[in-house]
């Protein structure tokens, strides 16, 4: 014998009928106090060093694509990009 049941229902319905704690409200502390350490280690953030660590040096024909990205990281600092 096969019975099939369906039910429709939300996720914080079906949780709270399972009898599982909602972590949305702890999920949205540790969310905001993540952007809040990301945005700030962003603002002291040098966006050279940051790409320069990331690419290895003498990469051949890099050179363009770095100042590029330089700048896309400098205006969204809210810095005047470098020439």
């Amino acid at each position: 014998m096969k019975i099939t049941v369906n039910v429709e229902c939300t996720a914080e319905e079906a949780r709270a009928f399972l009898g599982l704690p909602d972590l949305r409200p702890m999920q949205d502390a540790l969310l905001a106090q993540l952007q809040e350490r990301l945005s700030a280690g962003l603002q002291g953030a040098d966006a050279e060093a940051l790409i320069r660590s990331w690419l290895p040096a003498g990469f051949p024909g890099m050179e363009p694509m770095i100042k590029a990205m330089f700048g896309q990281f400098e205006s969204i600092l809210g810095r005047e990009p470098r020439t």
